[in-house]
């Protein structure tokens, strides 16, 4: 049994008639017969009742109707596969996002990519920097969203934005106010870092801008993972974001002024990234200029 002997069919029972079928597929007539014949046949079983008007679907015919319909449609499906991976409308994608210092337009940009391409699977990875450099150099990941100090020579990317620098502080903290933080209320004061290796990105970008501020700060290792603020929620230290959503359990962000921003960018490995990457790729592009109103203080 072929594809085109259920095409035959589902022709004629639809025609309802082998004339009418015949010159719908551009086959001739006695061919056409000819190999329905020899389906019914193969199937040890008689599809249609022929009459002087047409032809009527026998109940068997009806039942396998159904199913030569089933069967074309998957066809048809599968046959699509190749153009649906070329055009990027299948496929997986594996994307890191840098804990510590996000970029906070990456929930719109992930909201819209799904929308955009709802059969291509998105897996995201959070964790540090320096864990997902080696990922994605070692193809574990296809791209990662990052400060764009993270970067290197052998990988592209796609600038995403400046973002400005916020400190977190608990309710009960004298800095955990409205309003900007002015620079100098940030000197003595304990800041939580991640002390980890695989953090060092975050961590010295933090030293940075304290520098660059003239502030003289406490740098201590927060605790592991999702404790990694745990003295901050606790009013015992603050720490420095970039992503207001890092202010949970009543933890206020305020921005800090003169304001010091991050860069941010997605970045990839291969030159050329496979379809479905390419489309998260042109996503980026295309909302990497979209405005954004800075935040004053969320609490």
């Amino acid at each position: 049994m072929e594809l085109r002997h259920l095409r035959y069919f589902v022709a004629i029972a639809e025609e309802g008639s082998f004339t009418r079928a015949a010159e719908r597929l551009w086959v001739a007539q006695p061919g056409l017969s000819t190999q329905i014949r020899r389906l019914e046949s193969e199937l040890g079983v008689q599809l249609f009742e022929r009459h002087t008007r047409g032809v009527d679907l026998t109940d068997a015919g009806e039942l396998f109707l159904e199913r030569a319909r089933t069967a074309l449609a998957a066809a048809d499906a599968a046959r699509s596969t190749g153009h649906d991976l070329e055009e990027g409308l299948v496929g997986s994608v594996r994307l890191g996002i840098v804990a510590g210092a996000g970029w906070p337009g990456t929930s719109a940009l992930l909201g819209h990519f799904g929308r955009a391409r709802p059969a291509v699977e998105l897996t995201v990875v959070e964790a540090y920097g320096g864990t997902l450099l080696r990922d994605l150099r070692d193809g574990r990941l296809d791209a990662m969203i990052a400060p764009s100090e993270f970067g290197s020579a052998e990988l592209r990317r796609v600038r995403l934005g400046r973002e400005p620098w916020l400190v977190l502080a608990a309710p009960g903290h004298r800095l955990a106010g409205s309003g900007p933080v002015a620079a100098p209320e940030l000197e003595g004061q304990r800041l939580v870092v991640t002390g980890h290796r695989d953090g060092a990105g975050y961590d010295r970008l933090v030293a940075d801008t304290l520098g660059a501020l003239g502030v003289t700060a406490a740098l201590e290792r927060g605790g592991p993972g999702p404790a990694l603020l745990a003295a901050v929620t606790a009013g015992d230290a603050l720490a420095l974001t970039t992503t207001p959503d890092a202010a949970i359990g009543g933890v206020v962000a305020r921005i800090i002024t003169p304001v010091r921003r991050v860069e941010f960018a997605l970045f990839w490995r291969d030159e050329t990234p496979a379809p479905a990457l390419t489309e998260l790729i042109r996503c980026a592009e295309a909302r990497a200029g979209a405005p954004r109103r800075m935040l004053a203080a969320v609490a």
